[in-house]
């Protein structure tokens, strides 16, 4: 999100869309809403880019919601920079910049929430657990929901309803810097290392942040760079090579349709 927060405070020109059939349809009203509105703040709620707008006046008149799915894009482009076949969205700014929605997939979605309506009751985003990186992500607010889960350690902290943002490459790597083993039943995991898992949670995405993300297949940032975070991987995409602290072989197997990889020396 960094890469378009150059866009705060500047005027929609105009909106463009080419092909509305993403995961829900794109509101045609955006068509009309948008033009001559303020984008006045940018944040994130899991992975859902937040974009709200204010009118002529500075009243707020609404939020865009903007996911990515498996496959889409943010970019920021000049205005002369020509439509590809799956840019499907564009917000053109006074100032002569493009947000495009670039999305190969169309799992990706845009949807609106009028400025009288709470997005935070949005139906997609009012049963998210905490971000990661807040202090509410606590070892005892962890410890207290796993409790009466018996999946996986590694399943568990992947769900977005226990806490949003840790996706299967930084579940691999915060299990492996906490030194659990991802196949531990949640609930057998102490209170002693839900304390270190968060803290190696919000170690390994602070890391991966400051690396400008992952980069797989088809992610980039807004900016079109790849992200660098996969050169320092300990266990993720790994398998049969040394480990970096033991130089055991580093495992793979399958869990919920996923790849984990992991430490069978140093994550006993």
């Amino acid at each position: 999100m960094r890469g378009i927060a150059p866009l705060v405070g500047q005027v929609v020109s105009q909106v463009i869309i080419r092909y509305p059939t993403l995961r829900w349809p794109i509101p045609s009203q955006l068509l009309e809403t948008l033009p001559h509105t303020r984008l006045s703040r940018l944040t994130r709620r899991a992975k859902y880019i937040l974009a709200e707008f204010n009118n002529a006046k500075g009243v707020h008149i609404g939020t865009l919601i903007l996911h990515l799915g498996m496959s889409g894009r943010i970019c920021l482009l000049a205005q002369d920079e020509v439509a590809a076949k799956h840019d499907h969205f564009d917000i053109h700014f006074a100032d002569g910049h493009v947000l495009r929605l670039r999305d190969p997939r169309r799992f990706g979605a845009v949807l609106w929430v009028d400025g009288h309506e709470s997005v935070a009751e949005h139906p997609l985003i009012k049963t998210l657990g905490p971000e990661p990186l807040k202090t509410s992500f606590t070892g005892d607010y962890l410890y207290c929901q796993l409790r009466n889960k018996t999946a996986a350690i590694k399943i568990a902290i992947m769900d977005s309803h226990l806490v949003v943002g840790v996706g299967n490459i930084y579940a691999s790597e915060s299990l492996f810097r906490a030194r659990v083993n991802p196949k531990t039943p949640a609930n057998k995991v102490s209170k002693a290392k839900c304390e270190r898992l968060v803290s190696e949670i919000k170690a390994t995405l602070a890391s991966a942040i400051d690396a400008g993300g992952s980069s797989l297949r088809d992610f980039f940032g807004a900016d079109g760079n790849p992200g660098y975070f996969q050169q320092t991987y300990f266990v993720y995409g790994r398998t049969d090579q040394p480990c970096r602290e033991c130089s055991a072989p580093i495992s793979q197997i399958k869990q919920g349709q996923r790849s984990t990889f992991y430490c069978a020396e140093c994550q006993h």
